[in-house]
């Protein structure tokens, strides 16, 4: 598909400001905003430096505010909205079109006999962003005067006016500004070089006050803010040539903004070409033990030639997006991954949930080998950090599922690669994890050795997924035993059942664990009364038969081939779950978090901190669900069709909010208005994940 709007929507305020596009650097910086170019959000801006890579995340330059003067006649190119509300100019009436060139976002706008383009993308592991402008058709030279409104602070904060002492002086092709003595420095250059005489520099604290952020009105946040208007830039353009800015923290970044983008848009050309790239089969392995990690798809009918749709191509760039450098002691070149833009750090729950997603199916298995050794330097008392905190020293380890999911990501990196020197490597990691949870952890976790069953939680903590919390307050606390939990832990245990024989280990102590469960542990969770399975069991007020999604992954966890799949429901009971899902939770977008007749639902997700996280996990629907629910239907009912069919609401979404990229979560009640992160991890990485199962492209 073409991401692109029209004159009819890009002149539409209401469709202009609510679309927002990103380009990312692969280090944790990243530029945002609308396609109108009018501030929503406090995360909106031109150059939001990653400092201390991937996270220190810093606005250094908001917005750059053209106006371009022609045949005596000024023509404003940008807009803003004010505190009293009011729009001026409105500069968005002047595009004629705006479109996504794999991620870079791309501006026509059109004017008296004038058509003027603009593009905006980043530099790869550099703080560097650049607006490139080219004039495509007029009758004479176009004079352009640009100022640059920057700011110095953290993304997740607000600017009021103050006292900076800033300092804009001369360097090779363009500014250094200092917003005081020891910020890091924001580089302005220009390319071609402008003209000395045609630069003014604007006192230091040309204050503009009050830009209205409505997105964070809605949010319950500060909604007014003030940038700095540090310079001027004045060019004159003529037909056919163009126009670049570079903003960057480096003086030396290079300014050519033809030749960059050229780089730019081979360097996603290849990650295209990469996912596209039909591997050769790998040679049949005689060891009958192999065939765990041949997983169910395979058992369908073999696959035939067929196109991958365009957008899957656009995910695939999108997936590219939040893969970023974490360096460690031991791998100073490692990966990780950003949960979501724009406000999310690496987590590690949403790090393993995405990495199959994001980089076995894109076949970027170089950077999902990183990322399983660059965390397994962080396995600390058994656990997986949960997130690594801007501007902390130490990660939260509050989780109880992130390591879990390790298990997974590791098995299906194995499944890929057949990597037995990784598999040697991690084992005695991922034996002492085992062996953590047996004897018990931090927050309770610990092995209940009558079912099997893991139980985790103590008062004050959230440790699952459904993790909203605000200051004392857990919303969903699932203290006992969670059934995604239990899921999990089992997958875990036949995984390293088999890691062991493979490794030629003894493997008794996972097999009878294992088979507890399934014998034994497991058949606590089903609620014959209401037939499907509680949520969680042995909370401190019984068993919670609350209707969540949650009990999806007993069925489609376990990616077991078909020589050693154990399910751990029988057939009519996983029929019966998947009927109660589809019925009261699947949505076009993924899985309500709560059933709607539920007391404790909340169908919209708004307001303060306290209304948002109170209706996070009580009825909002969470796109990455959709992921395991198609796969479950797949192995439930082998219709690829149908299965297929459940991810294609996604494709239309693509033009929604995060543009060229799938939402974190939506309204529970219609229309199922996205929310929360415009480009989620997660949810980008299980939609490419259940297509390439569906479709057996990996």
């Amino acid at each position: 598909m073409v991401i692109s709007f029209e004159r009819e929507n890009c002149s539409n305020l209401n469709i202009a400001e609510s679309r927002e596009w990103l380009v990312t650097n692969g280090i944790g910086g990243y530029a945002s905003g609308t396609i109108s170019n009018l501030l929503t959000r406090r995360y909106h801006g031109l150059l939001i430096a990653a400092l201390q890579p991937p996270l220190g995340r810093t606005l250094l330059l908001t917005k750059l505010d053209e106006t371009a003067e022609y045949k005596e006649e000024n023509y404003p190119l940008y807009c803003n909205r004010w505190a009293d509300g009011t729009i001026n100019p409105e500069g968005y009436k002047q595009i004629e079109s705006f479109y996504l060139e794999g991620t870079i976002a791309v501006w026509k706008f059109s004017f008296a006999d004038v058509i003027l383009e603009k593009r905006i993308w980043m530099e790869q592991g550099e703080n560097t962003t650049y607006i490139h402008y080219k004039l495509l058709s007029g009758s004479q030279p176009l004079n352009l005067a640009i100022k640059a409104l920057i700011n110095y602070r953290d993304h997740h904060h607000n600017t009021n006016a103050n006292d900076w002492q800033v300092r804009a002086d001369k360097v090779k092709q363009g500014i250094c500004i200092r917003a005081f003595p020891k910020a890091t420095p924001l580089y302005l250059l220009t390319h071609p070089q402008i003209d000395d005489k045609t630069v003014v520099s604007k006192p230091a604290n040309d204050w503009y006050y009050g830009f209205n952020l409505a997105v964070e009105k809605y949010r319950g946040q500060q909604e007014l803010e003030d940038h700095l208007h540090a310079i001027t830039f004045n060019a004159q353009l003529e037909v056919g040539k163009s126009l670049t800015i570079v903003a960057s923290t480096k003086e030396n970044a290079t300014t050519n903004g033809e030749r960059e983008l050229a780089f730019h848009q081979n360097y996603e050309q290849q990650i295209i070409q990469k996912f596209a790239t039909v591997e050769a089969p790998k040679s049949e392995v005689k060891n009958p033990v192999i065939k765990f990690w041949k997983s169910f798809t395979q058992t369908q009918a073999e696959p035939t030639a067929k196109k991958t749709p365009d957008w899957i191509n656009q995910l695939v760039l999108a997936a590219n997006q939040f893969i970023v450098d974490r360096k460690s002691p031991k791998h100073p070149y490692g990966k990780t991954i950003l949960a979501g833009y724009h406000w999310f750090e690496d987590w590690g729950r949403d790090t393993m949930i995405s990495l199959p997603g994001l980089t076995i199916c894109t076949k970027q298995l170089d950077v999902a080998l990183s990322i399983l050794l660059t965390f397994a330097e962080y396995v600390d008392q058994g656990m997986l950090p949960n997130r690594f905190p801007d501007g902390a020293t130490k990660p939260d380890y509050n989780t109880v599922d992130a390591t879990l999911w390790y298990f997974e990501a590791i098995r299906a990196y194995y499944e890929a690669t057949e990597d037995d020197k990784l598999l040697a490597e991690l084992f005695p990691v991922l034996a002492e994890i085992i062996d953590s949870y047996r004897r018990g952890t931090r927050y309770n976790i610990q092995l209940d050795a009558d079912d099997g069953l893991i139980y985790a939680g103590e008062t004050g903590s959230q440790l699952t997924w459904m993790d909203a919390k605000v200051d004392d307050w857990v919303v969903t606390p699932r203290i006992g035993k969670p059934i995604e939990i239990s899921a999990l832990w089992y997958n875990a245990l036949q995984i390293m059942d088999k890691f062991a024989q493979q490794l030629g280990k003894n493997n008794l102590d996972y097999e009878r664990l294992s088979r507890l469960i399934k014998e034994k542990g497991f058949a606590r969770f089903w609620n014959q009364e209401g037939g499907y399975c509680y949520d969680v069991i042995d909370t401190p007020n019984g068993n919670d038969a609350s209707l969540r999604p949650n009990q999806i992954f007993a069925l489609s966890l376990p990616a077991m081939g078909k020589y050693s799949y154990v399910p751990l429901l029988t057939t009519e009971q996983e029929k019966q779950v998947m009927d109660i899902c589809t019925q009261k939770l699947l949505t076009p977008y993924g899985l309500r978090s709560l059933a709607s007749d539920d007391p404790k639902y909340k169908g919209v997700y708004g307001g303060d901190i306290y209304q948002r996280d109170g209706a996070y996990h009580q009825g909002t629907v969470w796109g990455w669900l959709i992921g395991a629910y198609a796969v479950a239907h797949l192995r439930i009912y082998n219709d690829p069709v149908k299965a297929e069919e459940l991810l294609k609401p996604m494709a239309e979404h693509l033009m929604v909010h995060g543009i060229g990229s799938i939402s974190e979560i939506f309204d529970g009640n219609e229309p199922m208005t996205p929310r929360g992160c415009i480009a989620q991890a997660w949810s980008v990485a299980e939609v490419l994940r259940a297509w390439s199962v569906i479709n057996k492209v990996n």
